[in-house]
C-alpha cells in the first residue's frame, strides 16, 4: 500500500513515516506544503493520502484545499485527515464528493500505533475512520436536518459507532447488545436514508456519508 503523507511538522512527519513503514506499508511521499502533496498524488498514484488541514504559508485550510484538488484529479482518492481541530465546514467539504474511503482523525487522540495503521488501511480500502469527537461535533451541528431526525436515538448511536469504522460484533460489544439487534439496527438505518440493497460494506459507508454530510 502506497501512502503519501503532508504535514509541515518535521518530527511528526518522520514519526508517521517510521510508524507506516514499520507496519509494512510504503510512504511513496512526505512533504510539508499543499503543492507538494498535488506533485507526489500526480506522479506516485498513492492507495491514500494523509493530510494536515493547516499548511503553509498561511496554516489555514491549505491542506484540506489540496486534497480536495487531489481528489478532483484522482476521483475517489482515499483521504485520511489528521489535525488538531474539529473543522465542521472541511468537514463537510471533504465528505460532499461521496465517493473514497475518509477519515478524520485528531492528533492529541491518537495514542495507539496499531490502531493508527488500522484506520490508513480501513480508509486506504473505501471505509471511514471518524474520531468519536469529531462525529459529535458533527451530530451537534446537524440536529436538525431531517435525515438525522428521523432516525432513532439508538439508531444514531449504531450509525456514530459505524462512523468509526467499527464492525457490527464490536458495535454490539460496545453497546451491550447482541450482533443481531445492531444488525436490526443497521438494516433500519438503510432503510430510513434510502439506501437500495447492495453490497453492505459499500452501503455502510453511504450510510455514514449521508449521515455526516448534512
Amino acid at each position: 500500500m502506497r501512502v503519501v503523507i503532508a504535514e509541515d511538522l518535521f518530527l511528526l512527519r518522520d514519526g508517521l513515516t517510521r510508524m507506516l513503514e514499520a507496519h509494512g506499508l510504503q510512504v511513496a511521499a512526505a512533504v510539508d506544503n499543499g503543492p507538494d502533496l498535488l506533485a507526489a498524488v500526480t506522479a506516485d498514484k498513492p492507495d491514500v493520502v494523509i493530510v494536515d488541514v493547516r499548511l503553509p504559508p498561511t496554516f489555514t485550510d491549505e491542506g484540506l484545499r489540496a486534497a480536495l484538488e487531489a481528489r478532483r484529479r484522482m476521483p475517489g482518492l482515499p483521504v485520511l485527515v489528521l489535525s488538531q481541530y474539529v473543522e465542521q465546514l472541511y468537514a463537510r467539504e471533504l465528505l460532499a464528493g461521496g465517493t473514497g474511503g475518509i477519515g478524520y482523525l485528531l492528533k492529541d487522540r491518537v495514542v495507539d500505533s496499531a490502531q493508527f495503521v488500522d484506520a490508513v488501511r480501513r480508509v486506504a480500502g473505501g471505509g471511514t475512520a471518524m474520531d468519536p469527537e469529531v462525529i459529535a461535533r458533527l451530530l451537534a451541528h446537524n440536529s436538525g436536518d431531517g435525515a438525522v431526525t428521523a432516525l432513532t436515538p439508538r439508531e444514531r448511536e449504531v450509525l456514530a459507532l459505524m462512523a468509526e469504522g467499527r464492525s457490527n460484533a464490536a458495535i454490539a460489544v460496545q453497546m451491550v447488545i447482541t450482533e443481531r439487534a445492531v444488525a436490526k439496527h443497521t438494516a433500519s438505518i438503510f432503510l430510513r436514508l434510502g439506501l437500495q440493497p447492495s453490497d453492505d460494506d459499500n452501503r455502510r459507508v453511504l450510510a455514514v456519508l449521508a449521515y455526516l454530510n448534512r
